[in-house]
Parts: C-alpha cells; structure tokens; sequence
C-alpha cells in the first residue's frame, strides 16, 4: 500500500465527462489499496474568465477580493469530484485550502506556502476516505483566502505530498510524459523514463509547460518524487501503477540524479519564445554603469536573463546586450528611457523576433566539448547566435526566430535523442 497524491489540470477536468474519467483514475488507485488524495485546478479556461470579471468590474481592483472571486474555479471542480467519486462508491470529502488548512504568506494574488498542517488529512487517509483538494489557494495570516498565482495547483500538490508524507506525487495533464524536446517540432523526440529535479527545473524555467517551475523547487527541496502522466489514457485494470513492480508506470519520473542508472550528457533541448532583445550602444565603460542599467529594471520587478558586454574598443564606450520577457519589452524601454540620463548611452534598440533554445543535462558537469558540438551544429545549419549563457547543467543561445524549428532539430540530432 502507498500513499499517493494525485493532481488534475485544468484539461483533465474540462467537463463532467472529463471529471468521470478522473474518478476512475482515483477509484483505480483506491482499488490497488492506496491511500489517496486528490489536488484539482479548476476546469480549462474557468479561471481566464473569473480574472477577466474582476478586471472588468475595476482596473485597480482589490487584491484580497480578486482572490476571493479566482479561488472559486478549485472549489467547483473539488467539490464535483467528490460528488462523482461518492456516485461509483468512492468515500470522498472536498477540501478547501482554509480547511486543511495551507497557510501562506499576506502576499495577494502570489502567495507563497509557509506550512501545511497535515495531521487531519492524514487522518481521513488512513480512514480510506479520498481527500480531494482546491489547488491553488490557501489561507493568509489575516485570515484570508490566498490564491498562490497561474499555475500555482502544482505547488499545491508538491506541498500536500511533502506534509502528509505521500510516497509519490502524480502530476497528470494532457500529455503522458516529459519529452526530449517538443513532439510538435521534432517526430523524433522521445519520452524520458526519468529526469532528474535539477534538469526539469531547467526545463521548466527554459520554457517547457509541462510542470510548474516552483512546484519542481519544491519537490527537489522536500525529495517528492513527482510522475508526470497523462489523465486521457484510459484506467489500466484494478492492479493500477502502486510503487512496487509498476512503480514507473507509463509517464515520467522526476527525481535525484542518483536515481538515474545512465545518465544522458544531455537529455532534452527547451526553447522559448517569450524574449525581447534589447541593446544600449555606446554605454560609458566604466565601474557602475551595469548597476545603472539594471538596477531601475529590478527595481520595476523586470526579470533580466541574458546579459552580454561587448569589449570596449578605444576603454571609453561598449555595447550591453540583454533580454527580458517579451510581455516586459514596453515597459523595460520606459524605464530604460527615464534612466537616460544617468545610464548615458547613446541609442537603444530592441527586437522581439528572436528565440532562446538551450540544452540541457547534468551529464554535462562530466563531459568536454558539449558546448562545443551546438555551436558548430548551429553554425552548419547557418544560424548567427546573437547571446550566449551558460549553467554548470545547461547552455542557452539566443537566434533568429526563423531560426527556431532548424535548431531545435539540428541539436536535437546531434545529441543523439532521436528515437531508433
């Protein structure tokens, strides 16, 4: 018997017929002997239609009531799942984040989880009641409901794991697995049996959507091994996938690299295409002038990733080079332009036509002439790269977008990762 921790995205609880299946998913689980607890988000495209009603109803809206009005998606969905498992006589009792309870900090919108009382779920676990959870929200200090910000059901799901000890956390959503790179893009890409935490945290902050990045944090800090499966395969006999012969079942397994038998120098290739490019020529070459550059950026909460300076020619003037989120790009050439005088540069320039391909593994840290291979991949296909930066487990290129699907096959090749 295990103690599991199942969470359903917001595709696999689309519609009642959607929520059918995810019970029998569960019940599945609870005929194999485990314990169970179910975390769901709300159903797909619920939660873009709650935020659009508070935007629509102020601009400058509350933020404690803007979580009021967005927690509401989990509490549905929670709500109708334990209807559903009770109908095909399933013990079933929905949990709101309040009542478990998940309390976090005073930070509206974006919360984070300090702690988790997990003796009341364990309680009813052991009892052989399924514990189905509102993701996504939880309770601040002032007694409030708090939502933990998009995404936020798969953290959720990492910290009940981790406060009632479960055994596995499984995240399923539409897809069975993480893959070596996007299939869309590559026929050849191939699901991974395992990856490591460090190597999916990469991916995750690299541009894959398959889990959520703070949630992966989150497992690696507290040793949750997480199975990223998908919720459209149909339920596989009453054996189900417990943690003994069928431990790995049909997804994917996020774990310590130790865990990994043989480990690829490199394992998948991420891309994304949310950058915006932004130069500042001629910029004064002297101690002080990043900190002026970058500082007003941080200060306006504008995440910079890329950074490259070039080597100044007579000591006197350089270019700086950097990326920003996309969605950012407007706002960063504001600030940027109000900082001109004290930044003294003497023209700026941004792009947005551009993508970020990294590769990434830890095999990297043992092998030579990684780095290598994808800048000579790339410079064969013809592709110039514009930025360069690097990790001890990965390294990123920053191109032309018209450049992106080339790469990404290119070095998705050249690292050996197509299937046979």
């Amino acid at each position: 018997m295990a103690r599991l921790v199942m969470k359903f995205g917001g595709t696999s609880v689309a519609d009642l017929d959607r929520i059918r299946n995810v019970a029998a998913h569960v019940k599945r689980e609870i005929d194999a002997g485990h314990q169970v607890a179910v975390v769901v988000s709300a159903m797909a495209g619920q939660t873009n239609q709650l935020v659009n009603w508070t935007r629509e109803a102020a601009k400058l809206h509350d933020a404690r009531e803007y979580d009021a009005v967005v927690s509401t998606g989990e509490q549905v969905t929670a709500g109708l799942l334990a209807i559903t498992l009770q109908n095909i006589g399933v013990d079933a009792r929905s949990w709101l984040g309040w009542q478990t309870p998940i309390l976090t900090d005073g930070a509206h919108g974006a919360a984070r989880i300090q702690e988790i009382k997990g003796e009341a779920l364990i309680e009813r676990l052991e009892l052989g009641q399924v514990a189905v959870i509102a993701g996504f929200q939880g309770i601040g200090p002032d007694n409030r409901i708090t939502t933990l910000g998009r995404g936020g059901s798969d953290t959720s799901a990492v910290a009940i794991a981790a406060a009632v000890k479960a055994d596995r956390c499984d995240i399923y959503t539409d897809v069975d697995g993480v893959y070596t790179t996007d299939p869309r893009i590559v026929a050849k890409a191939r699901k991974l049996i395992k990856i490591s935490y460090e190597e999916m945290l990469e991916m995750a902050s690299l541009g894959a959507k398959v889990l959520q990045t703070r949630s992966v944090e989150l497992a690696m800090v507290h040793g949750v091994p997480l199975q990223v499966r998908s919720s459209f395969d149909a339920p596989d006999g009453p054996q189900g996938h417990g943690v003994g012969r069928d431990y790995f079942g049909p997804g994917t397994i996020v774990c310590n690299e130790d865990e990994i038998v043989e480990q690829e120098v490199v394992s998948g290739i991420a891309y994304s295409k949310d950058e915006a490019k932004i130069t500042l020529r001629k910029v004064a070459d002297q101690p002080g002038v990043a900190a002026r550059v970058f500082s007003p950026l941080a200060d306006a909460t504008i995440n910079v990733d890329m950074i490259v300076q070039n080597v100044s020619e007579d000591g006197k003037r350089t270019d700086i080079t950097f990326t920003v989120p996309s969605a950012d790009l407007e706002r960063a050439v504001e600030v940027i332009n109000s900082s001109a005088a004290d930044i003294q540069y003497e023209e700026l320039l941004s792009d947005t036509d551009v993508v970020k391909v990294s590769i990434i593994g830890v095999g990297m840290r043992s092998h030579v002439g990684v780095a290598r291979k994808m800048f000579e991949t790339l410079a064969d296909k013809g592709i110039n790269i514009q930025v360069i930066s690097t990790s001890e487990i990965k390294v990123s290129v920053l191109i032309g977008s018209e450049y992106s699907e080339l790469a990404i096959r290119a070095l998705h090749t050249a690292y050996g990762l197509d299937h046979e």
